[in-house]
């Protein structure tokens, strides 16, 4: 099937890239439910100064909640920072400057950043990262530790692998089927691996696993529309996302302090797009424009 999706979105961003998946995600994260009248607008920044700050969804719901979220197969300890950057510049697109040097007090929507974890490594059901773990202490300039900071951001990540938030999961259809799919994606890959580092499979068996695991899916009556028509595509984004994350590990375990930017020259030799070498090596935009 011809499609005109770039290469940044992520199975994950696919699947809620449109507002009922949204919402019902979001009710499965806060444990309500949000009636169907109750509007959810996307407002993922796109364009080229945003590459550096990118972000997988976010949307408004009804015009009084934005939240931003992300899905991360490792844990950035800077997701805190990162996304203080992006909310500014979504609220630079929500709010008229105009309006900043009026007489009337602004009324802005309250931000909310989630971050879903589905990594291999093990990790906890429910973490927290602040911005304020990421402050210098001042208190070598002779001022007091403040108890409260200044400016505050929290994320909240969620372990979405099997197992883990099963009351979460169960609450979303379509989170239980992405869940799904890329745990059997893993256990095909320990199939077809006999035993071996997962980090370390070839091409050409990740490729398998990954196409038996739609099938499988499809079978089972997992995502079964969304994967008849975009199978092919779900596995490519998976090839593209993954590829780089097993280098990236690979030379980690290899004890190479260079590893990110080896993985980002040998993934730009590939082909594959900025954005994605991005998002798995944690490098910059003009980092990786430069090893080009």
């Amino acid at each position: 099937m011809a499609s005109n999706r770039q290469y940044k979105d992520s199975v994950f961003s696919f699947l809620f890239n449109e507002p009922a998946a949204l919402r019902e995600l979001y009710g499965a994260i806060r444990g309500i439910e949000l009636s169907p009248d109750i509007p959810v607008t996307i407002n993922t920044l796109e364009g080229i100064l945003y590459k550096t700050l990118l972000n997988d969804i976010s949307f408004e719901i009804a015009k009084k909640l934005v939240v931003l979220i992300e899905h991360q197969s490792t844990i950035n300890p800077n997701m805190a920072v990162r996304l203080l950057l992006y909310i500014a510049k979504v609220y630079e697109k929500l709010i008229s400057w105009r309006n900043l040097y009026g007489r009337k007090k602004l009324s802005i929507p309250r931000p909310e950043f989630i971050v879903l974890y589905n990594g291999r490594e093990p990790y906890s059901d429910e973490a927290l990262l602040k911005l304020s773990d990421a402050f210098e202490d001042a208190v070598s300039l002779g001022f007091s530790r403040e108890s409260v900071p200044a400016l505050e951001l929290t994320v909240r990540i969620y372990n979405i692998n099997r197992g883990h938030n099963e009351q979460i999961i169960r609450r979303s259809k379509t989170l239980e089927g992405y869940s799904t799919l890329i745990g059997k994606v893993r256990d095909y890959e320990r199939e077809l691996g006999g035993g071996r580092n997962p980090y370390r499979l070839s091409d050409e068996e990740k490729e398998e696993a990954m196409t038996k695991a739609v099938r499988w899916c499809i079978g089972q009556n997992i995502l079964k529309g969304f994967l008849e028509t975009h199978g092919s595509e779900v596995v490519n984004m998976l090839m593209s996302e993954w590829k780089l994350e097993d280098a990236l590990v690979v030379e980690r375990e290899e004890g190479r302090e260079e590893g990110r930017e080896e993985t980002a020259r040998n993934a730009l030799a590939e082909g594959l797009p900025v954005e994605i070498i991005q998002k798995i090596t944690g490098l910059d935009f003009e980092t990786i424009k430069s090893l080009q």
